[in-house]
């Protein structure tokens, strides 16, 4: 009899909710035409790369480089590469930043998944904060390490610091973030990250051992006027950052990302090892050659985020005139919006039957609420209002 494992098996047979109504957006657009259906479930970017990307792909492609950029490069990353980053990373942050600091990867994905391979041992917790990627229970886990999940302030989706104090303990390895934040567009201020930091300062020494803060920031760039998202780093000495390009430069099919280790972190040189030598483990070497010069060179760049602002704007002041209680977002292309019963998920369905699509957050360990990925034309958006208003109407005024 066929033995497989088992926690792999199970992930491989759960639904992904994201995916799964996005599927269902394919078929129902094949019965009453694309143009008919409002799909807001994946954060897939509609919004053209900048002008950088292709102009140095074809530059690399028809240049001298040209006979070797398909190559295998070095496992963390092709030296010049890392040189080019490391250099962007000092003139945007400041501080300073060696190559030996970083590691480019396939994505964040495997940003976070090398990250967490290189910190885990038996009994280590990580404290995440809610609303977060579904996924990072799965990385975490996937590492033999244990989820600790701490709500969030519901009245503007900031953390809640109580919640986090008493939720570290002394097998705390570390805290993940995620700001800009995936799904409730909330960017944390500097006085937000002071406070975080000041917090894990003190439980660092109180447990006599550092506590990491694990910055998931693929949507750095990606805020709105009068809006910054902080350099980690600059505040708390242990951070680690995880970072992906498919935001930023709208290339989520590129799969091209990087960790970078300070050289604050404690014991640094074996950190940068273990996470190394974890990316060896899981096969994450050697990530895309092309990309990771394109990538590197173009550091700092951003497609038109000013669309997805619009975007928000639209959406943000069209659903609260109905009646929906919104989140304002700061940044990134995401819209979380109370539902109006208890239930989530049949909130959505209900949507659905005016052909929108949108996803529950419960498996962002945030029920009742609901996100609209907003990164899609805008004629889409304004199409929609109608079907907008009738849902509103069923519950508002029926």
């Amino acid at each position: 009899m066929l033995k497989l494992p088992e926690k792999s098996l199970a992930l491989g047979t759960t639904r992904n909710i994201m995916r799964e109504i996005f599927e269902y957006g394919k078929l129902r657009s094949a019965e009453v035409g694309a143009e008919n259906v409002f799909d807001y479930s994946l954060g897939n970017p509609s919004v053209p790369a900048p002008l950088c990307v292709n102009d140095m792909i074809n530059e690399l492609l028809s240049g001298n480089e040209a006979s070797s950029i398909h190559a295998y490069t070095s496992a963390q990353g092709d030296l010049r590469n890392r040189e080019a980053l490391a250099s962007s990373l000092m003139r945007r942050f400041g501080g300073n930043v060696s190559p030996s600091d970083i590691y480019f990867t396939v994505g964040a994905a495997a940003s976070l998944t090398c990250t967490f391979h290189g910190l885990t041992v038996e009994g280590d917790e990580y404290v995440l904060l809610a609303p977060f990627f579904s996924e990072y229970k799965v990385f975490i886990e996937g590492a033999g390490g244990k989820i600790v999940v701490t709500p969030p302030n519901f009245e503007n989706f900031m953390p809640d610091f109580k919640a986090i104090e008493n939720a570290i303990n002394e097998n705390t390895k570390g805290i993940v973030i995620n700001s800009p934040n995936n799904p409730s567009g909330v960017v944390y201020d500097e006085e937000t990250i002071k406070e975080l930091a000041s917090l894990l300062d003190k439980k660092s020494k109180e447990y006599n051992h550092p506590i990491f803060l694990i910055t998931d920031e693929p949507y750095r760039e990606l805020v709105f006027e009068g809006v910054k998202a902080p350099w980690v780093p600059s505040f708390y000495d242990n951070t680690i950052v995880c970072y992906s390009y498919s935001k930023s430069l709208s290339i989520p099919g590129e799969r091209i990302g990087y960790i970078f280790v300070p050289e604050t972190v404690e014991d640094h040189d074996k950190v940068y090892a273990s996470i190394c030598g974890a990316g060896r483990k899981l096969g994450f070497v050697n990530a895309p050659a092309l990309f990771q010069r394109v990538a590197a060179l173009c550091d700092g760049e951003t497609a038109d985020v000013s669309v997805y602002e619009h975007n928000a704007k639209l959406l943000y002041s069209s659903l609260t005139k109905m009646g929906f209680e919104c989140i304002k977002p700061g940044g990134t292309f995401y819209l979380l919006i109370k539902a109006p019963i208890p239930d989530a998920n049949e909130f959505c369905l209900k949507a659905r039957e005016f052909d929108l699509l949108i996803v529950p957050t419960d498996s962002f360990m945030c029920p009742g609420y609901v996100r609209i990925a907003h990164c899609v034309p805008t004629e889409r958006i304004e199409r929609s209002m109608q079907a907008f208003e009738k849902l509103a109407k069923y519950y508002f005024q029926s």
